[in-house]
């Protein structure tokens, strides 16, 4: 017999997951199948048999299979610092301090370079990460309207006498909407107000900029950059996440962010797969080609069926539905017909937003994506055929 708090509790848990129900925002866990368009794997560097041989090897020859502890304990290698110095020269930067995920770069970043009597200025779009290493830090935050520069520098203009370090916070490539900060003009206000700027590269690295080195990639007003941060997880099929700067940077980082003090390391043999994707992404100019053309392609489709998809530029391409039922339904739709889509509800994006979210990958074909927008608008069409059917019966 469960106790009396037990039989409360799940009574109140039972009732939470209830209300999500009503309001349609449930999320469950499910394997996908069909053509894949939620995956972050833009390259397709998730099923190469280089990184495959890579790690295999590099398990065969590790001495552990396992980190043992935190790195400041047991769990440091020479791999990783190999691997440390190696993304640093990727990314144009002094030096990379290694995190076991790109949630714990942000959060451990943040929190460690802001405090009470600092302010942060943060895009209204910034993934979730971001928010959470804001509320860490204890920083007062001041939010914008996404990529309003207008009301950003409104916000550091008010604030710029006031004593404490001032810190812009952006994503490069927004995770939800597709599209691009200007980060020039970003860059430029932040010199003009004497603010430093802190970028998260996730869905740029290896996939924008030179060689995919990121949004942030030979800027010629780069001096007020404090930190990237470039995951592993999404165009380098690894896992993981690296802040980048100065030399400085890192070592306050070792001995200030909890979420790397605290953290037990990863295998050392993770670092040669991360090494051979980073290896191959380099050299995959061709790949990222097709990958914007095939993005703009179906972004174009999209649009001249009057399909709103935000402001994209990129290969995350939004399908904004408005209701979360109908997201949900066009969701169902495209899976009977062989496309494993997922609906995002809010609170992911904003109430009144709902969307499907089409994340593009060279693996997928051009007759895949051809046959989506045309299952897409039969979906529409099937929607305008409902409802005037409603209308018709309510008008007998």
């Amino acid at each position: 017999m469960p106790s009396e708090f037990q039989h409360k509790f799940q009574g109140e848990l039972q009732s939470g997951l209830r209300e999500l129900e009503a309001r349609q925002q449930r999320r469950t866990l499910a394997e996908i199948a069909g053509v894949n368009l939620c995956s972050n794997d833009y390259l397709g560097l998730a099923r190469h048999p280089a990184i495959r041989e890579a790690l295999v090897a590099a398990v065969s020859d590790a001495s552990r299979t396992a980190g043992t502890g935190s790195r400041l304990l047991s769990g440091n290698a020479a791999a990783w610092d190999e691997l440390e110095n190696e993304f640093a020269e990727f990314a144009g930067c002094e030096a990379a301090l290694y995190f076991g995920s790109g949630y714990a770069a942000n959060t451990g970043l943040l929190a460690s370079l802001a405090g009470r009597d600092d302010l942060i200025f943060s895009d209204a779009l910034n993934h979730a990460s971001i928010i959470d290493g804001i509320r860490l830090s204890g920083a007062r935050k001041f939010i914008y309207s996404h990529v309003d520069l207008g009301m950003l520098e409104s916000s550091l203009r008010r604030h710029q006498s006031e004593p404490g370090r001032k810190l812009i916070v952006t994503e490069t490539v927004f995770s939800m909407d597709g599209d691009v900060v200007p980060l020039r003009e970003v860059l430029w206000l932040a010199e003009r107000y004497g603010a430093g700027v802190i970028l998260d590269e996730a869905h740029a690295t290896a996939v924008h900029g030179p060689g995919g080195r990121g949004i942030s990639a030979n800027l010629d007003n780069a001096e007020n950059i404090v930190a990237t941060v470039h995951t592993c997880g999404k165009a380098l099929a690894s896992a993981g996440a690296f802040v980048c700067g100065s030399e400085l940077l890192k070592q306050h980082l070792i001995n200030d962010a909890r979420s790397f003090i605290f953290t037990t390391a990863l295998p050392p043999y993770m670092a040669a797969q991360i090494s051979a994707a980073l290896r191959l992404a380099q050299g995959m100019d061709d790949q990222r080609t097709l990958l914007r053309q095939n993005s703009q392609r179906l972004c174009a489709t999209l649009r001249a069926h009057s399909l709103d998809t935000a402001k994209s530029t990129t290969q995350i391409i939004p399908v904004v539905l408005g209701a979360n039922e109908e997201a949900l339904c066009a969701a169902e739709f495209l899976q009977q017909r062989g496309f494993a889509v997922r609906a995002i509800r809010p609170p992911t994006v904003a109430a009144g937003t709902a969307r499907l979210r089409f994340s593009l990958t060279t693996s997928i074909a051009n007759c895949d994506l051809d046959r989506l927008a045309e299952s897409l608008q039969l979906w529409r069409n099937s929607q305008h055929r409902s409802i005037a059917a409603g209308v018709r019966v309510a008008a007998l």
